[in-house]
């Protein structure tokens, strides 16, 4: 337990940052899984829109070193490698 004053402040600001932060990796997960949907529907234009909302969105978070910026790229890659296979199909 925090024993001085700046320890128990310390320990207040961390438990609303992990909060706001588990709010922002909840919302990129959710950008990412509505992506995800429409390519499972075969739905190109959707899931092109839906990539489109997500991206900066995922930039962002990268930004703000919420997520590594080499796991962001990796994920708009494979999203977008995705969407691509769905216009050839």
């Amino acid at each position: 337990m925090a024993n001085s004053a700046g320890s128990r402040k310390r320990a207040r600001q961390a438990i609303k940052r992990r909060a706001h932060n588990a709010s922002l990796r909840s919302m990129v997960r959710t950008y990412v899984k509505k992506v995800e949907a429409q390519i499972e529907g075969k739905d190109y234009d959707a899931a092109t829109q839906a990539f489109t909302a997500a991206q900066p969105v995922l930039d962002k978070m990268a930004r703000k070193g919420m997520l590594s910026p080499n796991k962001v790229s990796r994920t708009k890659a494979r999203l977008n490698a995705h969407i691509k296979s769905l216009k050839a199909a």
